[in-house]
């Protein structure tokens, strides 16, 4: 299995927000869902962590499915290195690193996962 960028959500409104992503969990048949942790590199819970946090706690009051965080440092590092790697050019890799970024991550978590009969927590 491997992780592939389902495509963007534009954010707007917390509610709207939501609303687009139940939307794409209820077309595919999602099992499970997963959102970056922007921690700090230290590890630390900054701002944007708790942000993630406290939304998270949002989308599980919204949707059946598991809904995890998932470290996401240096995930759009990576990224950028693949794109450049890939030969993508400069103007296009603004265009793909938070897309190529996400699937860095969905991968990360889907290798986490392999042979783990606790699947699915955060």
């Amino acid at each position: 299995m491997t992780g592939q960028p389902l495509g963007r959500i534009a954010r707007r409104a917390l509610r709207d927000d939501l609303a687009a992503l139940l939307d794409i969990v209820r077309a595919n048949d999602v099992a499970v869902v997963v959102v970056g942790h922007p921690l700090l590199m230290s590890g630390v819970a900054g701002e944007r962590a708790q942000d993630a946090e406290a939304f998270v706690e949002r989308l599980r009051s919204e949707v059946a499915c598991p809904v995890v965080l998932w470290d996401e440092r240096l995930t759009s590092v990576q990224a950028n290195r693949a794109l450049l790697e890939g030969n993508v050019s400069r103007r296009n890799r603004r265009d793909v690193v938070d897309a190529a970024a996400a699937a860095i991550l969905l991968q990360s978590w889907l290798d986490a996962q392999q042979g783990d009969s606790n699947r699915f927590s955060s």
